[in-house]
């Protein structure tokens, strides 16, 4: 498995228990199909970063222990974690990191939180991109899922977050925008600007979709064990697979941008294929950087 082969010392390090590392993501493999879709509104552009004001949910300064709240990470299933209602506007161009051994997590910000996010974690999706901003509160995109496929919408997941505990601060102002349809790759700079790096790729099956709207790159490894990536790295992503509950032994499907020799149509399991100067690009993108996937 792709962690298994490139973070097991990373996890002897961490101390995080063998039983974790057989559980880790692993990019989906291919099954040609076909697959129709529409293309929704959408913002590109992201947001510039606002000015907080007084406006919003009201301060809360409890005490909580983060310890006795379900932990936000890339094999986390928590019912209350909302799955994003705004999906296809970009996030703002600011990212948080819990502070302290992390930070709780609100569905709402008016009743208690619900889990929380960890300041760091080994397989990454701790650099999480603001969504909104207020005075005491910011909603950010989580890892995760809500729910299984077989269960429920296992779609990106957001959460809140008091400023307090975590350190806001501003971007490198990059985005990815991917066009399904017009069969294109952007890199949305903060002037605006777009870099075109791909003109084609491969995406998801009908029965195996890639998932749309927005998310983030969660983290970048290199597998020299999957030989299909020629040694390139593959950029996860924080959503996972609309209709797989897990994938080649795992119990995570995360979908992710990566190389293969094959990378033209649906015929994925619901990753982006693209050629070696894409994923070269898209691998120097640092945690946190915000993708837009539109059908």
């Amino acid at each position: 498995m792709w962690l298994v082969a490139a973070l097991a010392a990373v996890l002897v390090v961490a101390g995080i228990g063998i039983a974790l590392v057989n559980r880790q993501p692993g990019p989906a493999a291919s099954t040609p199909s076909e697959t129709t879709t529409t293309t929704p509104t959408t913002s590109a552009e992201r947001t510039s970063t606002p000015t907080p004001t007084a406006d919003g949910y009201a301060a809360n300064t409890a005490t909580y222990d983060v310890t006795t709240l379900p932990q936000v990470n890339v094999f986390a299933v928590i019912p209350a974690l909302p799955v994003d209602d705004d999906p296809f506007t970009m996030p703002l161009t600011e990212t948080a990191v819990a502070r302290g051994v992390g930070a709780p997590v609100w569905a709402d910000p008016a009743d208690e939180p619900v889990a929380y996010v960890p300041h760091e974690y080994p397989y990454g999706g701790t650099v999480l991109p603001v969504v909104e901003r207020q005075e005491h509160w910011v909603k950010v995109l989580l890892t995760g899922r809500r729910a299984m496929p077989s269960a429920g919408d296992p779609g990106q997941v957001t959460g809140w977050l008091r400023t307090a505990d975590v350190d806001v601060t501003p971007s490198a102002g990059l985005g990815v925008v991917v066009s399904i349809a017009n069969r294109t790759i952007d890199i949305v700079h903060a002037d605006g600007a777009h870099e075109r790096i791909a003109n084609d790729f491969a995406w998801g099956a009908d029965a195996t979709p890639t998932p749309v709207g927005r998310t983030f790159v969660m983290t970048t490894r290199t597998v020299p064990e999957y030989a299909y990536t020629r040694g390139h790295p593959i950029v996860y992503w924080a959503v996972q697979s609309p209709t797989l509950e897990g994938f080649d032994g795992a119990d995570v499907a995360p979908a992710a941008f990566h190389y293969h020799d094959t990378r033209s149509g649906p015929v994925s399991n619901g990753c982006i294929r693209v050629d070696p100067d894409a994923i070269t690009r898209l691998s120097a993108l640092p945690p946190g950087t915000p993708v837009m996937i539109t059908p």
